[in-house]
């Protein structure tokens, strides 16, 4: 028996009576593939395989005698072996649709309309046939019935010849009572390792492990959801795929698009056939053929169906779910990505690590808070998180709960302890003081890119790096985009001649990063990247004039800032024209060029008329999320203020010794002082050492003896990033005793303070990274012991 892919290759099919007496068998039939007419828009398989199972309950409490004839239809006759009929047809059909449910068994010595031959001839071997193998025959009976009606329903030639192969094949199974197996060349499940449920855990465990645990909490409920419309979300077919694509040669996801209707869509509603989770048996090679188009649908119906959702579930859906999305699509498509590694192993927050989660509905408890949010869309399952096995191995581990004794050690001056960050957070329910999903009036002060951040959450805008190449087959679509980028510029900077902008929007060495609103460009920046030289010269950048006071200019630049951040260039070049100056220093552009002039001098354009201005990135800033982060801070330092204004809300009275005419006071002696966190300067007891020789060599000296000291080890290079990846995400300012040594040497430590900040500094990130019990932290402790007694001991501070 050929397999369905070959069979997609031969669009011939068979007329209707070459399927015997099926045609004339009344079905409950459902079209498996048409999508159309499904109670559940996220699983669009639920109605009918509800009808399917009742179908099938009807016809497994028929009677001995009625259930021999509903698979007589399906036996050949057995009376001589010259005959070759293959299945027993009545000669009293039913004369209406579904009237053979009420009709009256037929008797085993019933004549066959087609060879003449009784029905007992045709079942006579199921004559000692357990109840339980008869009913197992009767449910592929039903299964064949709905393939049959799915063969004759269904438009596209691709889906049509896997579904008739699938109904031979359960013909063929009735006859030899055997179990049905898909033969060929798909293979066997799982089909790609890791599969695409460990794919997206592996995401959030690497890309939230480090967040609080409501929000971790969060994030593992958007995941379990993605995962479960997935696992009913009706694939394109491959003629679709190649319209979408403008690919010739979609043979890849033809195979796919086959493997996933045997052994995941069309089991659904045919149980018969065994079934298994898309998600579990597909890895990444599916999921990049259909993400961006399953993304986009995925959202469109949330939009569509928002008002059906609890207000408390609309935020979670319609604002973090694209966002969630959104990193998900740069790990799916990215080069680099450590998820998709066979052997990626990051260890979670809590100390556990998320394990093989079933995410279908048979094996997840339901969440009834989550289904009651999104009961029109899906019914999702709740959140398993059990953990699998440890990760062996010595690892650098992010840090658990702080416990008491973590809050009394010291901390970096001007640090505000994390617990009481976290504590004031809480307390800031204003959803438009901290940007919540919901905030349709934006306040008066609101950032300038919070409108455009708020519709790329939503999916109404879309941002895409995109540019013209030579080596490979055009895209239809980005060449559409880049004839849009054209038009855009021309009509937005009239001084350039047309021809100079199509000339480098075209060119292959240039991209663009290109905004996209309802599938049509509105705006978007040219440049050309010189990774050899460091930096990146910005050609044009517009936004169409309709389109303009949004945020949309400052949020495209914000993305390119952080594209080229992970392409490791950290400067922009750009002339600007004396319109485009006030922009461009909203976007951090100077006039004062660091860049030496020996690397861009002959390789960027000279505008005549136009300033060169340049924009230095740093690598630690989110920049499409800074105004957003800025705002938060903002709103827990007004906190933080509000509360410390309520402990010292005590009124004095005000000082008279004046008017007896003291000329000063002390201020310690000021009434309410020391209330404030005032505390005296002590510059009697430790007085700052002026001689900065003499300062130099005393540091030189008590730095050396922490160098040789035993517990020093862990810190005396830069933490190495293969060994802790994250370290530097989440560690704001490394040090170690290497860079302070250098630092030393060249007299950066004008005062005692800064070394000892630094020092500080070496222990407070040891703790902030790793558990309290690590090896690491151990030595952390120790050391802070012997260089505060040598800071005591050497006069550099209090005793």
């Amino acid at each position: 028996m050929s397999d369905p892919a070959s069979q997609a290759l031969q669009p011939r099919l068979p007329q209707t009576q070459s399927t015997g007496s099926a045609g004339s068998s009344t079905a409950v039939a459902a079209s498996t593939g048409s999508g159309q007419g499904h109670s559940d828009p996220a699983r669009p398989g639920l109605s009918q395989q509800q009808r399917a199972s009742q179908k099938k309950a009807q016809v497994r409490a028929f009677p001995r005698a009625k259930k021999l004839e509903k698979l007589g239809v399906f036996s050949a006759c057995k009376a001589i072996d010259t005959c070759k009929c293959n299945g027993w047809k009545n000669p009293n059909p039913p004369s209406a649709p579904r009237m053979d449910m009420q009709q009256q068994a037929a008797s085993l010595s019933e004549p066959c309309r087609s060879c003449g031959h009784a029905l007992a001839d045709h079942v006579s071997h199921l004559e000692n046939v357990s109840e339980d193998e008869i009913n197992r025959l009767l449910g592929m009976v039903v299964d064949v019935e709905n393939l049959f009606m799915s063969v004759h329903k269904e438009e596209d030639t691709d889906t049509k010849q896997v579904y008739f192969y699938l109904f031979k094949l359960l013909r063929k199974c009735i006859l030899q009572m055997s179990q049905p197996v898909v033969e060929g060349s798909l293979g066997s499940p799982p089909f790609e390792k890791p599969n695409i449920e460990q794919g997206v855990l592996n995401f959030v465990q690497y890309k939230f492990s480090h967040l609080a645990p409501k929000e971790r909490q969060t994030m593992f409920e958007l995941s379990k959801m993605f995962l479960l419309c997935l696992n009913y979300w009706k694939l394109e077919t491959p003629s679709q795929y190649r319209q979408r694509t403008q690919k010739d040669d979609g043979t890849a996801y033809k195979v796919d698009y086959t493997r996933w209707l045997c052994y995941c869509h069309v089991p659904q509603s045919n149980d018969s056939l065994p079934r298994y989770e898309t998600t579990q048996v597909f890895g990444r090679s599916l999921l990049k053929s259909i993400f961006t188009v399953t993304r986009r649908q995925l959202l469109e119906k949330f939009r569509v169906e928002k008002d059906k959702l609890l207000p408390e579930k609309r935020t979670l859906i319609l604002t973090h779910f694209p966002k969630f999305l959104s990193m998900l699509e740069e790990e799916i498509y990215g080069e680099n990505s450590p998820i998709w590694e066979a052997d990626f192993t990051m260890p979670a927050s809590d100390g556990t690590q998320l394990g093989q989660t079933v995410v279908s509905p048979a094996a997840v408890p339901g969440s009834p808070a989550l289904m009651k949010g999104m009961s029109s869309i899906s019914t999702l399952g709740g959140m398993d998180t059990a953990g699998s096995e440890p990760i062996t191995g010595e690892k650098r581990k992010l840090p658990e709960a702080l416990t008491l004794e973590d809050a009394k050690r010291i901390r970096v001056m001007g640090d505000i302890p994390m617990e009481l960050v976290n504590e004031v957070m809480m307390t800031i329910t204003d959803p438009a003081a901290m940007l919540g999903p919901e905030t349709n009036l934006l306040t008066p002060n609101a950032a300038r890119d919070e409108t455009a951040r708020l519709e790329e959450r939503r999916g109404i805008i879309e941002f895409h790096v995109i540019g013209n190449s030579l080596s490979q087959k055009s895209n239809k679509k980005i060449l559409m985009w880049l004839v849009g980028l054209q038009n855009v510029f021309s009509h937005q900077l009239p001084r350039m001649p047309k021809e100079y902008i199509t000339r480098l929007v075209f060119d292959p060495k240039h991209k663009t990063l290109a905004l996209i609103k309802d599938g049509r460009v509105i705006g978007g920046i040219c440049f050309r990247m010189f990774p050899t030289q460091g930096f990146t010269e910005i050609v044009f950048c517009a936004v169409t004039s309709n389109e303009q006071v949004k945020g949309y200019g400052t949020h495209l630049m914000n993305h390119l800032k952080e594209y080229h951040i992970k392409h490791g260039i950290l400067y922009f070049l750009t002339y600007a024209d004396e319109y485009a100056i006030g922009y461009f220093k909203k976007q951090g552009f100077s006039k004062d060029i660091k860049v030496p002039k020996s690397r861009y001098l002959g390789y960027i354009k000279d505008y005549e008329g136009a300033t060169l201005m340049e924009c230095e990135l740093n690598p630690r800033i989110p920049y499409t999320e800074l105004s957003h982060i800025i705002k938060r801070q903002k709103e827990i330092i007004k906190k933080l203020i509000e509360r410390k204004q309520s402990q010292i809300r005590k009124v004095y009275p005000g000082l008279t010794c004046f008017k007896e005419g003291v000329r000063q006071i002390p201020v310690e002696s000021i009434p309410g002082i020391r209330e404030t966190g005032w505390k005296p300067s002590n510059k009697e007891k430790c007085k700052e050492v002026k001689d900065p020789d003499v300062l130099y060599n005393m540091l030189k000296n008590l730095l050396a003896q922490i160098k040789t000291h035993p517990d020093a080890w862990p810190f005396m290079e830069p933490v190495k990033k293969s060994e802790a990846p994250d370290y530097y995400e989440i560690i704001r300012f490394p040090i170690d005793l290497k860079t302070m040594t250098e630092r030393l040497k060249n007299r950066y430590y004008v005062t005692k303070k800064l070394f000892i900040a630094d020092l500080q500094r070496i222990i407070t990130n040891c703790r902030e990274y790793n558990p309290p019990d690590s090896e690491y932290c151990k030595c952390a402790n120790t050391l802070e012991k012997f260089f505060y007694f040598k800071l005591k001991d050497g006069g550099l501070i209090d005793k």
